[in-house]
């Protein structure tokens, strides 16, 4: 009994079960921002392709392929482990101006996703892939 309640508070991972947890969150993470944002501004299951907020005054065109990579593209990359680092800075940066400058004075129930969103990727960003994705697949065969 003692025992089973040490491994509830330890704060020791399995490598295993860590570099598992990791792939499960980069993929779903990423494939809910690609369903639940990036598929909308192709017009994928509404009405029409989502308006692209511009809050930093940037070329239009510019802005829109900014975003659209950030929810579409890059988040494939993360989902595949590849050049994972590089790959969540674009979504960063949509993320987070989503928070600070988009939504910073709106209701949390409307912020809150830019936040979560920008807090699990900050953790991707600081934790890496783990070993199973094409970024340790890479550095393993150097």
């Amino acid at each position: 009994m003692k025992t089973s309640l040490l491994k509830l508070f330890s704060t020791e991972i399995n490598p295993r079960i860590q570099d598992v947890t990791l792939l499960a969150f980069r993929v779903l993470l990423s494939g809910e921002l690609i369903y639940a944002h990036g598929l909308k501004k192709l017009g994928v299951g509404v009405g029409e392709a989502e308006v692209v907020p511009n809050p930093l005054n940037l070329p239009e065109a510019f802005n829109s392929l900014f975003a659209d990579a950030a929810s579409l593209i890059f988040p494939l990359f993360v989902i595949a482990g590849l050049a994972t680092r590089i790959a969540v800075l674009p979504i960063l940066a949509v993320t987070l101006t989503g928070y600070f400058v988009l939504h910073f004075h709106d209701a949390p129930l409307i912020k809150d996703t830019p936040f979560m969103y920008s807090l699990s990727y900050l953790v991707i960003l600081f934790l890496g892939p783990g070993k199973y994705s094409l970024d340790y697949f890479i550095q393993k065969n150097k």
